[in-house]
């Protein structure tokens, strides 16, 4: 039944985010972005500090080591995102504004091949980077799952919940790169099914080695930390005005309630 677990939170997931978010770019609504990264950032705290580390340390005496293992992570995930050169998780808002309002001067000055081929680069190194964050987060949904069902659905939630945010700046990039509706949803989809893959590939190694079982666990708090701190944060500080902080706040603040009652009564 974990196994079932896993590739229903997989591909379910991973799929609606993915559809959800074209829809929601259908309508060209970049306004809303910023209001998912910010309730994104409350779920993927509201998981890690109400659900993994607290199960990491009821189920180990080893603090020192397991403290090690997150911080590892952590720099772990900074190092990846060097190898790939591309900083997967931008400022969505900024992305996805600055691709509609490219698209609107489309009809201006002519584009020149060299621009067409640098765009095109672009998106195939969006698709590259979003499979393998996916991955990666197959990787922490399937940890999570192997440890405690609850847990599982709790993380899966909060990977959705930052996923949505992500596909909709991905998405519209993409179209500005020159793909069409159906075919940036199609690429779309496909990078989501690495989701899988990484479930799939945990899974196998967690069978085999059960007693590492909360090294996987540190591994999926400290990239669920790491996505939250380092790449969607910086992106809520560029909009600073009053009425925007509250507004995060509030937002940061019912993704972390939302995860909390998913705790209580789950």
């Amino acid at each position: 039944m974990t196994l079932t677990y896993i590739i229903v939170a997989c591909l379910a997931g991973s799929t609606l985010s993915a559809v959800l978010a074209a829809l929601v770019a259908w309508r060209v609504q970049p306004r809303l972005i910023p209001l998912f990264v910010s309730y994104a950032v409350g779920a993927l705290l509201g998981v890690v500090f109400l659900d993994l580390l607290p199960h990491i340390f009821e189920q180990t005496t080893r603090y020192h080591a397991a403290a090690g293992w997150l911080l590892a992570g952590i720099l772990a995930f900074f190092v990846l995102e060097k190898l790939v050169l591309w900083r997967h998780n931008h400022d969505h808002a900024g992305a996805a504004e600055a691709a509609i309002a490219h698209s609107h001067d489309q009809s201006h000055a002519g584009h020149s091949h060299a621009n067409e081929t640098g765009r095109t680069t672009s998106a195939w190194m969006i698709i590259i980077g979003d499979g393998f964050h996916n991955f990666t987060d197959g990787l922490a949904i399937a940890a999570a799952f192997m440890a405690d069902v609850r847990i599982g659905v709790v993380t899966s939630i909060a990977i959705i919940a930052h996923e949505l945010p992500q596909e909709l700046g991905d998405f519209l990039v993409l179209i500005h790169s020159g793909f069409s509706r159906g075919r940036a949803l199609f690429w779309n989809v496909m990078s989501s099914f690495a989701t899988l893959l990484g479930a799939l590939l945990a899974y196998v190694m967690l069978i085999s080695l059960a007693e590492y079982s909360i090294m996987f666990l540190c591994f999926a708090a400290s990239s669920m930390i790491y996505v939250a701190i380092a790449d969607l944060i910086p992106g809520l500080h560029k909009r600073a005005t009053l009425a925007d902080t509250i507004q995060q706040i509030s937002l940061i603040g019912a993704g972390v309630g939302s995860i909390w009652l998913v705790h209580l009564f789950v």
